[in-house]
């Protein structure tokens, strides 16, 4: 079974479904209201664990009934939570707007996230008993950029999700293996709108990436090889929130097990896409079993 280790944000996500997303100074009248757990971090946690990893889980959550709550989702998805610390104050949480196109804006207020500002007593041991780490921004930078540093010194595979967008050190870049951005976030570190052009540009910096585009799929890129798109299913998406967790988890997954890249980014879409057809963030995530059948209705990669 992959192991992987994931250091990185658990959010309370309190979710309103609205028809159109209001303006600003506008106020628009919702169908309904959720209250869910998320955050980048536990989203990939669950993603990957449901996808058939083994997960073990490094932040922080508040001492409040929200921190409950986060823990013990991430138990129920199978999540190894003795890395998740419970600290003073309120934990994070995402305020999410998600309209009747699936299409979603967040407000992240980062509450124990910020918190996590380095490794503690067994989180490096726990990074180099994994085959992969994930990381993302939802944490303060000295965190991630100590996980990365303690991957890379046991040889294991950092994959970084950029977001939210925020320029980034040359020491981090320079222990990652996997850059993971959507198209806006491309674009905000590159100044490139074009994706292939943005990738170029980041593959000056890391050896692999692979720049998500919603709908339309992904587009990898690596050093010394043509870049190529592996395409979406298409479905009807009912909420995006989370898809890009997702498809990073799985896609690690895939990865882990020594798939081919292009069959691995192929199987990481069919689970994102199976996501998006479900509201919520972790609760919308498949299970292997219906990606694996999923992907082979779809023929495969």
């Amino acid at each position: 079974m992959t192991a992987i280790a994931v250091l990185g944000s658990t959010n309370m996500d309190l979710v309103a479904y609205v028809p159109k997303a209001p303006r600003l100074g506008e106020t628009v009248t919702g169908r309904s209201f959720r209250t869910v757990p998320g955050g980048k971090g536990a989203n990939q946690a669950v993603a990957a664990a449901r996808s058939g990893a083994q997960v073990v889980m490094i932040g922080a959550v508040g001492a409040d009934e929200f921190g409950v709550r986060l823990r013990s989702a991430l138990t129920a998805a199978g999540v190894d939570t003795a890395g998740l610390r419970t600290v003073e104050g309120a934990s994070g949480t995402a305020h999410i707007t998600v309209d009747d196109e699936g299409g979603n804006s967040i407000i992240v207020i980062p509450g124990a996230n910020a918190r996590v500002t380095g490794l503690e007593e067994g989180d490096e041991a726990r990074i180099a008993a994994a085959g992969a780490l994930l990381l993302q921004l939802e944490v303060p930078l000295s965190a991630v950029r100590a996980a990365a540093r303690a991957a890379r010194a046991h040889g294991v595979r950092t994959v970084l999700t950029p977001a939210p967008a925020q320029p980034l050190p040359a020491e981090l870049l320079a222990s990652v293996d996997v850059l993971v951005p959507n198209e806006h976030e491309a674009a905000a570190l590159t100044g490139l709108t074009d994706p292939r052009q943005a990738a170029a540009a980041l593959l000056e910096h890391v050896p692999e990436v692979v720049v998500t585009l919603g709908a339309a799929g992904a587009l990898y890129a690596a050093r010394g090889r043509e870049p190529y798109a592996v395409p979406a299913p298409r479905v009807r998406a009912v909420d995006s929130t989370a898809a890009g967790d997702t498809f990073v988890g799985a896609l690690a997954v895939a990865l882990g097990e020594g798939r081919p890249v292009r069959e691995a980014l192929a199987w990481a879409a069919t689970a994102a896409s199976l996501s998006v057809q479900r509201p919520g963030a972790q609760d919308s995530m498949p299970a292997r079993a219906e990606t694996d059948a999923a992907f082979a209705a779809g023929g495969g990669s």
